[in-house]
């Protein structure tokens, strides 16, 4: 439970900034997410040694409690540059901002996920994990709510206080839970985990199951980019000024993770429970397969009628794709990581999570921009993505039943 809310607090963080991001994304249109997406990828390669070395030198406490410190921090550090957006411009606080919020999102997520596949057994992650998750999908739904709420009624920067105050109550619960599984028998919540500050690139060649779930996430991350990508051009298109464009990925966003909340409440649990984590790989990998042919067969430009509102087929693809990434494949992942060292846990799954998908991101936007500069249709994309979809179900089955995992406790019980 104490999990649960703590996660909620951090995706309601997460979820009330993300629109601010994304508005200046939309402010400038796809041409720019290269430029984004390279600096990101940039700062991502610097800081993971950065990580790896506070990763060796000190236990899971200081570590949680200086990490989200520092982000808290620069949350109130952004509030006086929004409030001088007009001046300093959408494409020069966009890249600053962007490369923060990716940051933010990546460092703080993944680590919140690598104490928890410390302090849960591999049997108990796959009961807990969607639970846990679900309550992040209710932070993921309750932020966007809040924006909503706020932006009209305060405008753009005091959102990031609001944010700042959020990640403060999540740190709050972390370092609670932290305590208590210290106290716990065996515990090696003090221990240092030591090793090479550089030990999270090395394991990325030397084990099966990180090269999987690396391809898997450069794979999977393709899909995402493009129906991002996309939709940035929709939203240049249609909307002018902060606040619409904040409205319009606010209500993405809020589609999407009502979606996941769904599915953690119908789907998820049962099949990581009764069929193995395995499966929350391979079948949104189907799914995804499935939606892109049916862009390229349907055609990108029509709409449809959902609940008596107009729903553009793009932003459908975006919510549907997300809304499975978030709502089974991720707790399906996590639950896997439980099953390894704590080393890889930390500084391996940081690493395929922070560089490795910014690395697919540089690649997955030039190549968008590169194809669309030769003529390249939205169906032709969606065409080339199907084909990434099916290659992205082989590597998932692969990385599921990867022979150098632990034995799955429950199945051992079995």
């Amino acid at each position: 439970m104490l999990s649960a809310l703590a996660f909620f607090f951090v995706m309601t963080s997460y979820y009330i900034v993300r629109p601010v991001m994304n508005q200046l994304g939309g402010a400038v249109g796809s041409q720019s997410l290269p430029l984004f997406y390279g600096a990101v990828f940039v700062v991502m390669l610097l800081l993971t040694p950065v990580f790896g070395m506070l990763v060796a030198r000190f236990p899971r406490r200081r570590l949680l409690g200086w990490s989200y410190s520092f982000f808290i921090l620069c949350l109130l550090a952004f509030v006086p540059a929004f409030l001088a957006q007009d001046r300093i411009g959408a494409r020069a606080l966009g890249v600053v901002f962007f490369v923060w919020v990716s940051v933010f999102n990546l460092f703080v997520v993944s680590l919140f996920w690598s104490f928890m596949a410390d302090i849960f057994s591999s049997g108990e992650a796959r009961k807990a994990f969607s639970l846990i998750a679900l309550g992040g999908m209710a932070g993921a739904i309750f932020g966007p709510l809040v924006t909503k709420f706020l932006v009209q009624l305060v405008g753009v920067a005091p959102l990031l206080v609001a944010s700042a105050l959020a990640l403060s109550l999540s740190l709050a619960l972390l370092l609670r839970l932290s305590a208590q599984a210290d106290r716990q028998p065996h515990s090696r919540g003090n221990d240092v985990i030591g090793g090479s500050l550089w030990a999270g690139v090395r394991t990325l060649w030397s084990q099966p199951f990180l090269r999987y779930m690396a391809l898997l996430m450069l794979f999977g991350d393709g899909i995402g980019t493009l129906a991002y990508a996309l939709v940035a051009d929709y939203a240049k298109a249609h909307f002018t000024g902060e606040v619409p464009r904040t409205q319009f990925y606010n209500d993405l966003d809020l589609a999407t993770n009502l979606l996941g909340a769904v599915l953690q409440l119908s789907v998820t649990r049962w099949l990581l429970v009764r069929h193995g984590a395995g499966w929350g790989l391979v079948v949104p990998s189907l799914v995804n397969m499935v939606l892109l042919v049916a862009v390229v067969v349907v055609g990108a430009s029509s709409s449809l009628i959902l609940f008596g509102a107009s729903v553009p087929l793009l932003a459908l693809m975006m919510i549907v794709t997300r809304g499975f990434a978030y709502g089974m494949t991720k707790p399906a992942t996590d639950a896997l990581y439980t099953r390894v060292s704590r080393e890889t846990r930390y500084k391996g799954k940081n690493f395929v999570e922070t560089a490795v998908w910014r690395f697919g991101d540089v690649v997955v936007t030039s190549a968008v921009s590169g194809l669309r500069m030769l003529g390249w249709g939205v169906g032709g994309l969606a065409l080339l993505g199907a084909g990434v979809a099916s290659l992205a179900t082989v590597v998932a089955t692969r990385a599921g039943w990867s022979p150098d995992l632990a034995p799955d406790e429950h199945a051992n019980r079995s």
